[in-house]
């Protein structure tokens, strides 16, 4: 059977792709604690290097958690673990007291309440900022409900909720191409919450943005917190200054420090091996 013959079959049979296919629901998370990730005695090699070490993380449920660290410190590889790209060599990682994310694919992972944000933006370009928004709709992704999908007043609503909330509603019908490279970021950071996620991953955003669209990003990452979980990865310590709560030092694979930005500011050891550089 050649590729075109099982493309027909896979249409004919509304077949879901396996890449789309939602395995498991975790939105029922179990948050009687009040945390929404634990990762506990973490730790992952690569090539005999120690990129995580025994770390031990909990995010809790609608905090804003700014992650800093020099290079090599662990911080891609912590949220390559989180979103399933990483299997830890040992450890648990946990979303909600039950979810096992490491028994999770991952893009079991991704269509089910944790989304990740990169530092390079994707978008599609040639496409609006709204029909962006449109295709990264949270939905039935099979083949013929998504050729036949028409938007209902709800969608539309939440389309137009979303365009408010990253700032684009006066760019809605811009090709997203067109956008400035903090627009696309801000596009992007849309079409993640479109899906409804309970976690967001959220990758250097600031880096390559003016000043104004700093400012920006600040406020939008702001008012994400309550309404669901924020993880910041940032080298930026203006930025993070201008948004930390609650600031976590990752060094050596392992937490360094914790607590608020004066509270790691003034730590002797984050000086020495990360702010003092």
């Amino acid at each position: 059977m050649n590729a075109l013959e099982q493309l027909r079959r896979s249409v004919d049979r509304d077949e879901v792709f396996e890449f789309l296919r939602p395995k498991i629901n975790v939105r029922d998370l179990d948050l009687t604690h009040g945390t929404i990730l634990y990762l506990e005695d973490v730790s992952v090699s690569f090539d005999g290097f120690k990129a995580i070490n025994d770390l031990n993380l909990y995010i809790d449920a609608g905090e804003l958690r700014c992650i800093i660290g020099p290079n090599g410190a662990g911080k891609t590889t912590m949220m390559d673990i989180i979103t399933g790209k990483t299997r830890p060599d040992t450890g648990s990682v946990f979303f909600g007291q039950r979810i096992d994310l490491l028994k999770l694919s991952e893009p079991e992972i991704a269509s089910n309440g944790i989304g990740r944000k990169f530092q390079k933006p994707t978008v599609f370009e040639y496409h609006t900022v709204f029909e962006n928004l449109e295709l990264a709709m949270e939905g039935d992704k099979r083949v013929w409900p998504t050729l036949r999908a028409t938007l209902s007043g709800e969608d539309k609503d939440h389309i137009d909720e979303t365009l408010t909330t990253i700032g684009l509603q006066e760019h809605a019908q811009a090709y997203a191409g067109a956008l400035s490279h903090g627009q696309k970021q801000w596009l992007e950071i849309g079409m993640l919450l479109m899906q409804n996620p309970l976690l967001l991953l959220v990758d250097e955003p600031v880096a390559g943005m003016t000043h104004q669209e700093m400012d920006r990003t600040a406020e939008l990452l702001t008012s994400l917190a309550g309404k669901r979980s924020v993880v910041v990865v940032e080298h930026d310590m203006d930025f993070v200054r201008s948004i930390a709560r609650k600031v976590t030092v990752l060094h050596q694979g392992s937490v360094l420090a914790e607590g608020s930005m004066d509270d790691v500011q003034n730590d002797p050891k984050v000086v020495e091996v990360y702010l003092g550089e």
